[in-house]
C-alpha cells in the first residue's frame, strides 16, 4: 500500500502511529469477539451463563431503543412509499408497490435503521456502563478475586444485544411496512388486497432469515466495539460518561458510513 511506503510516513510523521494503532485496535477487538463467543458459547452449554444478567441487559436495552427505533421506522416508511408509489405511479405499475416497498424495507431498510439504533442507543449505553465500571476499578476487582470479566460482562451482554438487535429488525420491517401500506391504501393509489397480494406474491421467507442474519452481525460487531472501547477506558469518573459518549458516537458513526457505502 503507498500509505505506508517509508516515503510517505516521513512525509506524514503521524501516518504510521495511526496505521499501527488502527491495526492493534483491530486485533484486540477480534481477540475480544473470539472470547466472548467463547465465553458464552461454553457457558451456555455447561449450563452456568448468568442468564439473569443478560435478560437484565436486554430489557434495558429494549428500554433505550425501542421507541427511538419506532419514531425512525415511521418516516423511512413514508419516504419510501412515497418514492416508490411516485415511481409505480409514473410506469403504470402501481399494483407492485407492496411488492417493492415490502421487498425493499425488509431486504435493507430494516437492518440498515436496525444497525443505526443498535449503534447509537444501545451502544452508547453499553460503552458509558463499561467505562464507569472500568473507572471505578470494578472490572479490576473482578480480575482479582478470579472472576473473568469478559465472561461476566461481555458474554452476557453480547448475546442480550444480539437478541435485540433481532427483535428490533422485526419492529422495523413491521413499522415501516404498515406504514407504507396506510399511505398507498388510504390514499387510494392501490387496493388493499392488491398491495398484500403483490407482497405476498415476491416476498418469501428467505429474506426475513437474510435481514434477521445482517441485524444480528450488527448487533454482534456494535457491542464489540462497545465493550472494547468500555474496557479500555482511562480518565477520571467525573469526565467519563461524558467523554465515552463523545467516542462512540464518533466510533459508531464512523462504522455506520462505512456500512451504508
Amino acid at each position: 500500500m503507498t500509505s505506508l511506503t517509508p516515503a510517505a510516513t516521513r512525509a506524514h510523521p503521524g501516518l504510521g502511529r495511526r496505521a499501527v494503532a488502527g491495526i492493534r485496535t483491530t486485533g484486540a477487538m477480534t481477540l475480544l469477539a473470539a472470547a466472548a463467543t467463547r465465553a458464552a458459547v461454553l457457558d451456555i452449554a455447561a449450563r452456568r451463563f448468568s442468564w439473569s444478567e443478560c435478560t437484565l441487559q436486554a430489557w434495558f436495552m429494549v428500554r433505550v431503543s425501542l421507541l427511538p427505533t419506532i419514531l425512525v421506522a415511521i418516516p423511512f416508511g413514508v419516504i419510501v412509499s412515497v418514492q416508490v408509489g411516485g415511481v409505480a405511479q409514473q410506469i403504470g405499475a402501481a399494483s407492485f408497490s407492496g411488492a417493492v416497498n415490502g421487498i425493499g424495507v425488509l431486504r435493507q431498510g430494516a437492518p440498515l435503521v436496525t444497525s443505526l439504533m443498535i449503534a447509537g442507543a444501545v451502544g452508547s449505553a453499553l460503552c458509558s456502563d463499561l467505562g464507569a465500571r472500568t473507572i471505578r476499578e470494578e472490572v479490576d476487582a473482578l480480575r482479582v478475586m478470579g472472576i473473568d470479566p469478559v465472561r461476566r460482562l461481555v458474554g452476557p451482554r453480547l448475546v442480550a444485544a444480539v437478541a435485540v438487535a433481532l427483535l428490533l429488525n422485526v419492529v422495523v420491517a413491521v413499522t415501516a411496512i404498515g406504514t407504507g401500506y396506510a399511505l398507498n391504501v388510504g390514499s387510494g393509489d392501490v387496493s388493499s388486497g392488491t398491495y398484500l397480494g403483490s407482497f405476498v406474491s415476491f416476498a418469501a421467507p428467505s429474506d426475513l432469515v437474510l435481514a434477521e442474519l445482517k441485524a444480528a452481525v450488527f448487533g454482534f460487531i456494535a457491542t464489540i466495539v462497545a465493550a472494547h472501547k468500555g474496557l479500555g477506558a482511562t480518565g477520571d469518573r467525573g469526565a467519563w460518561p461524558r467523554r465515552s459518549t463523545r467516542r462512540w458516537s464518533s466510533a459508531s458513526s464512523s462504522w455506520r458510513w462505512s456500512t451504508w457505502r
